[in-house]
């Protein structure tokens, strides 16, 4: 039997967790956007999350994601920076095939599971990683990384909860020191944003420097996983 859709729930899930990391990134320009994700996407990071962060943006995340939809439809579009229902059922109409948010919001979830979308909320605490899975949410984000209580945190949170799985965003840089403390504390991928796209390569508009820094990370992230 084959599988109808290659973007489904847990193929999504399956890829985030594949490759790793993802790239977190806006641009309000369209071609920047374009190029950076197809340079993520060729690095190894498929799964990009598109920050719903300026004016226009879900503007710009259609477009971009019509696009990918024709150029290369193997880049899986989600979005982040998500608080409220209504915004993630925009999102989601206009393609957004995961949601992450900075917090923890109970309708959004409603939405995301109606349609079958995976939703990383921001969770500070055990209590909210357990109320966002109690949720049906299957990878939490731990929010922000570094300020929550970095890899000590996660390793203490899987003590008791080791069916958890988490995404921290803040904090991760994509070298080897600080991807082996993380992914060893028990990580399963992470969310890493200008310090894998960083301002002076978007200033250069250095694509092939993007893909080689993702490439690099996911290629290190497999090391330290052993694979």
């Amino acid at each position: 039997m084959s599988v109808q859709n290659p973007k489904d729930r847990m193929a999504v899930l399956a890829a985030l967790m594949d490759q790793g990391v993802v790239p977190v990134f806006y641009h309000p320009d369209e071609e920047v956007c374009i190029n950076v994700i197809q340079a993520c996407a060729n690095g190894g990071a498929k799964c990009i999350e598109f920050t719903n962060r300026g004016d226009f943006a879900s503007h710009v995340f259609l477009n971009v994601t019509r696009h990918f939809a024709k150029a290369d439809p193997s880049v899986i579009m989600g979005v982040g920076s998500i608080v409220d229902a209504p915004t993630a059922g925009l999102y989601i109409a206009n393609g957004a095939k995961f949601v992450v948010g900075p917090l923890l919001n109970p309708d959004v979830a409603k939405v995301c599971n109606r349609r079958k979308i995976p939703y990383s909320p921001g969770c500070g605490s055990a209590t909210e990683i357990g109320y966002a899975e109690e949720l049906g949410c299957e990878i939490v984000k731990v929010f922000p990384g570094t300020q929550v209580g970095g890899p000590e945190f996660v390793k203490a949170v899987l003590g008791p909860m080791p069916w958890t799985r988490i995404m921290p965003t803040g904090g991760v840089d994509p070298d080897e020191a600080s991807l082996r403390t993380w992914f060893g504390a028990g990580i399963v991928a992470a969310g890493i944003g200008s310090k894998l796209i960083t301002k002076e390569a978007l200033d250069a508009k250095d694509w092939g420097g993007i893909e080689a820094k993702v490439a690099e990370t996911v290629q290190l992230i497999r090391k330290i996983r052993g694979k």
